[in-house]
């Protein structure tokens, strides 16, 4: 199926806009009228009113019965909801909503990105939703703080930026997450990680290791996070502290949530993550999680899983795991004149284990790396890589067989020749040319699919005490 076809039906069709709109618009204005100033009116009393408009409307101007519904949510939507956004909002397909001004709004789905039919009649109108969502979240957005963050009901986070910052009319980015947060056992079905990689990552999060996510935008860190979380036992008490609340969590009772605030229209009131880290120490907590570290309170968070709060999970924005760790020298020193390997001892004793997570060029996430932070020598931290992604690319040879080998070793020997592959080359039989196009599984927009897996290095943990403490076995740890 093309994909103007899949963009098309979730958004109005263009032919059929022109009337539906214009009542559409006549019921809003008519029931904006109507409606009771003095008191509030719940959800379902509103679309009652609007279905006994639009049947009222249908006597005039003949309407079948998909019409009726579809002007009936048009009305609701643009008065209670996010107007032609919601139905992007309720399709199950797309992960991302992006609104560049009020005519160019965009959609991810299955990775890639498209652009909608869907237009909102101007700027104000555009702003006028906005402020509607704003406002129910206690929060403002305005010309004076024209930056906002905050989740709708259903857990999608949403980015404001109006004018004059935004110079292409306002900006909403809305990521959606699922309704159920994914497991890791989903994950490794999905191919984003080896099942002995989820395997350990049971154990390590059992043992209370002290994790910390790393990867870009999009990449996967609040999904892969609340995989790792969903691991702890339900017996303990958690602190969770986001800017934006996003994760989500099931089977948990002893669950606080804390949220930063911004500061008010006189510059007072802000909350930070610095301020919240600090009072979770005071609350008994068994685990923090810190939704994402992006400044000073990586100091705070060090030093509580410095102080016997292990089990801690966190995640940050990096290109590796290494230049995560760098990241975080330069958050600490930023908040306080602390020596360099003094900054280095620390991270190294506070974090146990590192996953690095990655955006592919097929649009894939995978886990590229799980690195064990081995200590720190000579001024040095010392990894410990215990899980790596390989690529392995396909190839065919002019009679057909081909084989598939590691992207890293450029060696590829003719299976008829009778010659050998490398140990991590898989030997795999295309049979004529014509079927081997079709397996390597080229995309119609000429990308290949990324082959390979996360493989074991070889090495084992050199931290175990908590293993051993925790009574948890690893494959890893020497005990299996």
């Amino acid at each position: 199926m093309p994909e103007t076809a899949e963009i098309q039906n979730v958004v109005y069709p263009q032919d059929k806009l022109t009337e539906e709109l214009r009542l559409a618009e006549e019921i809003r204005a008519e029931i904006a009228q109507a409606l009771d100033r003095t008191r509030d009116i719940d959800d379902d009393e509103l679309m009652e009113m609007v279905t006994e408009a639009v049947f009222r409307k249908s006597r005039v101007s003949w309407l079948n019965i998909a019409q009726k519904r579809e002007i009936a949510d048009m009305v609701y939507n643009s008065m209670r909801r996010l107007d032609i956004l919601q139905p992007l909002l309720d399709d199950k397909s797309i992960t991302e909503i992006m609104v560049n001004g009020p005519d160019k709004i965009f959609i991810e789905r299955g990775g890639r990105i498209f652009r909608t039919e869907a237009a909102f009649a101007d700027h104000q109108k555009l702003e006028d939703v906005i402020q509607n969502i704003v406002s129910r979240t206690n929060r403002s957005v305005n010309e004076a703080s024209p930056i906002v963050d905050f989740v709708l009901p259903d857990g999608s986070r949403v980015n404001v930026v109006l004018r004059p910052i935004a110079l292409n009319g306002p900006i909403m980015t809305i990521r959606k997450f699922p309704d159920k947060p994914m497991t890791l056992e989903q994950l490794t079905e999905a191919g984003s990680l080896s099942a002995e990689a989820a395997e350990v990552l049971d154990c390590l999060v059992r043992a209370k290791y002290n994790i910390f996510i790393c990867g870009g935008t999009g990449s996967g860190k609040t999904t892969f996070l609340n995989a790792l979380a969903a691991r702890i036992p339900p017996d303990e008490r958690i602190i969770t502290i986001e800017d934006s609340a996003e994760l989500q969590f099931t089977g948990v009772d002893n669950l606080v949530r804390l949220e930063t605030r911004n500061a008010n229209s006189e510059g007072k009131g802000m909350i930070t993550i610095r301020d919240l880290i600090r009072t979770s120490l005071r609350m008994r907590p068994e685990r923090i999680i810190v939704g994402e570290v992006r400044g000073e309170e990586a100091l705070d968070m060090l030093q509580a899983m410095n102080t016997g709060h292990d089990g801690s999970l966190s995640t940050g924005h990096a290109n590796s795991a290494e230049d995560m760790l760098k990241r975080l020298e330069t958050m600490v020193i930023s908040a306080s004149s602390i020596p360099l390997d003094a900054v280095r001892q620390q991270i190294a004793s506070a974090i146990d284990i590192m996953v690095h997570l990655g955006r592919l060029r097929d649009k894939t996430r995978r886990v590229l790396e799980i690195t064990e932070v081995a200590g720190c020598s000579d001024g040095r931290i010392i990894l410990n890589p215990l899980f790596v992604f390989e690529e392995t690319t396909e190839t065919c040879s002019e009679n057909g067989p081909g084989v598939s080998v590691a992207a890293d070793d450029g060696n590829v020997s003719d299976r008829n020749a009778g010659s050998r592959t490398d140990d991590s080359a898989v030997i795999r039989d295309f049979g004529t040319q014509s079927a081997a196009s079709r397996i390597s599984g080229i995309q119609a927009d000429g990308i290949r699919p990324v082959r390979g897996s996360l493989k074991w290095t070889g090495n084992m943990l050199t931290r175990t005490c908590k293993l051993k403490m925790a009574g948890v076995r690893c494959r890893l740890g020497g005990d299996m």
